[in-house]
């Protein structure tokens, strides 16, 4: 698709960092990252570049961007940054208020990572990952959202991904900055932390748990594979509108408990459910007319493909680890 490309990624060895490393490498493009320490050791998904091209900066600490880590970036001259880097769990964020590591982060890493493209890369695109947490929460119906839905932060994650926005949007009016915001529903799939929904409950199966225990079946959210929307960051890296905001999700509303319906078959087990948060609850649903008018994207991956392959990856995780001795 398109030309090849020269990325830098922030966060390259997060959860959606070493999917959309692994789809950039598969385009053919060059990939650098930036990351706060070296890559953990667990048995991986996706892709890392060398340890050599992760250039290690912690946006927990509020010191500027290293000299050398400018020199690097400077030679390699990325055509576009993903900026991921994140604290990206809501419960680590802040129930009302972000905590200040949270703000540090999303925020103040945010304004440097937007400083460091004016001081080396000025020209260079930036695709910036923010999030549909910022919609305001619909009452009592499903609610599909375009971009122009009203803004109601509903917790301090969400709260620091809109403040972030802010720095990149007057950044792109006063300063002629090359980005584009991505507001991403919940996404998942395989290596996603088990702190997550269909994570925490593929564990548990694959684990053979007889009572598996989870939120509420009753929500109805908005879930897309992670490697859809990779795809979808690289095909808006090339070619999305320059300071435009666009949904990326499934589009599609299902309940928890389709999903939990869907896990419980592949995984061929019966078991006790229990609700921990029993209750109706509704998530916005992307609307996506917008991306799919500019750049032809839509989902691909079916809902039973993401379960199965988050599934598989969970066992085949657990059976390397837990093997006895």
């Amino acid at each position: 698709m398109g030309m090849s490309e020269r990325a830098l990624v922030t966060g390259i060895t997060g959860f959606v960092g070493r999917h959309l490393c692994a789809h950039l490498i598969e385009c053919g493009d060059q990939v650098i990252g930036l990351a706060p320490g070296p890559a953990p050791e667990c048995p991986s998904w996706g892709a890392l570049p060398p340890p050599q091209q992760v250039l290690l900066w912690d946006l927990k600490t509020p010191e500027d961007c290293p000299n050398e880590i400018k020199d690097r970036i400077r030679q390699f001259q990325p055509t576009v940054v993903y900026h991921l880097a994140a604290l990206s769990v809501p419960e680590d964020c802040g129930r009302e208020e972000p905590h200040q590591v949270a703000w540090t982060i999303n925020v103040e890493g945010t304004r440097r990572i937007v400083e460091l493209l004016r001081e080396v890369c000025p020209s260079t695109r930036l695709i910036f990952a923010s999030t549909s947490h910022l919609y305001r929460v619909p009452q009592d119906r499903v609610t599909y959202v375009s971009e122009d839905y009203p803004i109601s932060p509903r917790n301090g994650y969400a709260q620091t991904k809109w403040a972030a926005e802010q720095i990149v949007q007057d950044a792109t009016k006063k300063h002629g900055l090359d980005a584009i915001i991505v507001r991403a529903f919940p996404h998942t799939g395989p290596g996603q932390s088990e702190r997550m929904m269909l994570p925490a409950w593929a564990v548990q199966f694959a684990r053979g748990a007889r009572i598996v225990h989870v939120h509420t079946l009753s929500a109805t959210i908005d879930l897309c594979d992670v490697r859809d929307v990779v795809r979808a960051y690289r095909l808006l890296a090339q070619f999305g509108s320059r300071g435009e905001i666009y949904n990326v999700g499934s589009g599609s509303p299902q309940t928890s408990g389709d999903v939990f319906k869907i896990l419980r078959a592949i995984a061929n087990r019966d078991c006790e459910v229990v609700e921990t948060h029993p209750g109706i609850k509704y998530d916005p649903i992307a609307d996506l007319r917008k991306i799919e008018s500019h750049i032809h994207w839509k989902p691909e991956i079916s809902i039973e493909r993401t379960v199965a392959d988050t599934y598989h990856w969970w066992s085949a995780l657990l059976a390397s680890t837990e093997r006895p001795g």
